[in-house]
């Protein structure tokens, strides 16, 4: 009974049908049919013209968007928990050719518009110093908490005031969007561009930076090959995209993920760290009750010393909930 991470999720049946239906030949990069078709579905479905290039991992999605607003020179303010800063090995530093991140704080790994001020106002403008020029925020974030569209909005707001590139990392964005009941346009406001996942969502491995600068999409498509990440067979990565989107089946997931993750909840009381948001739950538990979970089947990750995270997927199976919900309960 695994609840380590959505990534550890089944592929979706559809997206592996999709991946056998483009088993034909066709051009190679991403000069095939299905990758032509990206930019206009992500334009539809975020209702304005937008580029989409795809990628297979979510650390290539963030920095590949990163580097249409940060140069070598630069700084990136993000949470103190961002995927970036803490789990992508030193990707940011690597794809931005050095420049850094700057480290903030927030409730919920949410960054507002006073913390990254506090962060970014100490810093003298001259040379000697690394200036910002972007913003990093996750949708939903580390800690399974969604921004709501007012946080959204101050944010945009600030970005621009700033004269810094807003970034939007959506691993778990249909998660976002499903909690919020809004659209996905209003769930990524005033992102300049969003990294878009689906691997924890029911693909294989299939990303997509959506650009909402059309003009900035040349520029991520040289870099990503010079990055490694132009694959040769694209057509099997649009393949899963244009599968995920069609009649909604990433926001159907989500919405399955989000649900089982709501009743673990249910029972688990003031054991709750975060507001579970997403599809993620983090529960205070002791050494002692950590090793009686997993005593009965349950595996999680400890987060904390004193915190376990459960993460549930789009095929989550409702038995195992059941009992995780009662074993929680009993505690």
């Amino acid at each position: 009974m695994q609840f380590l991470s959505d990534n550890a999720a089944r592929v979706h049946p559809r997206v592996w049908a999709a991946l056998q239906a483009a088993d034909g030949p066709d051009v190679p990069y991403d000069g095939d049919q299905l990758s032509a078709r990206l930019d206009a579905a992500f334009s539809d479905l975020f209702g304005r013209d937008c580029a989409a290039v795809w990628v297979a991992t979510g650390t290539a999605a963030n920095c590949l968007a990163l580097t249409t607003m940060v140069a070598p020179h630069g700084a990136v303010v993000c949470h103190q928990d961002a995927h970036i800063e803490g789990d992508e090995g030193g990707a940011p530093g690597f794809y931005l050719h050095g420049a850094k991140l700057l480290l903030a704080g927030g409730e919920g790994a949410k960054l507002t518009p006073e913390g990254i001020a506090a962060v970014i106002d100490p810093i003298k403008s001259d040379v000697h110093r690394v200036q910002p020029q972007a913003i990093s925020i996750t949708q939903a974030s580390e800690q399974g908490c969604a921004y709501r569209l007012a946080e959204l909005a101050a944010l945009s707001a600030f970005a621009k005031a700033r004269g810094l590139g807003l970034h939007m990392d959506g691993a778990r964005f249909a998660n976002a969007v499903t909690f919020l009941g809004c659209s996905p346009a209003e769930a990524a406001t005033g992102a300049d561009a969003l990294s878009f996942g689906m691997t924890k969502n029911g693909a294989m491995s299939a990303e997509v930076v959506v650009l909402f600068d059309p003009a900035q999409a040349q520029l991520v498509r040289m870099r990503r090959k010079r990055a490694g990440h132009l694959q040769s067979k694209g057509r099997f990565v649009a393949a899963q995209v244009l599968a995920m989107l069609q009649d909604g089946l990433w926001l159907d997931n989500a919405r399955a993920a989000n649900a089982a993750a709501a009743a673990i909840a249910a029972g688990a009381g003031a054991r709750l760290r975060y507001p579970v948001e997403a599809n993620e739950v983090f529960l205070r538990c002791t050494a002692a009750e950590r090793a009686a979970l997993r005593a009965q089947g349950f595996g999680f990750y400890d987060w904390d010393q004193e915190t376990a995270r459960f993460v549930t997927a789009w095929n989550a199976d409702p038995g195992a909930v059941a009992a995780l919900a009662r074993a929680i309960a009993a505690l």
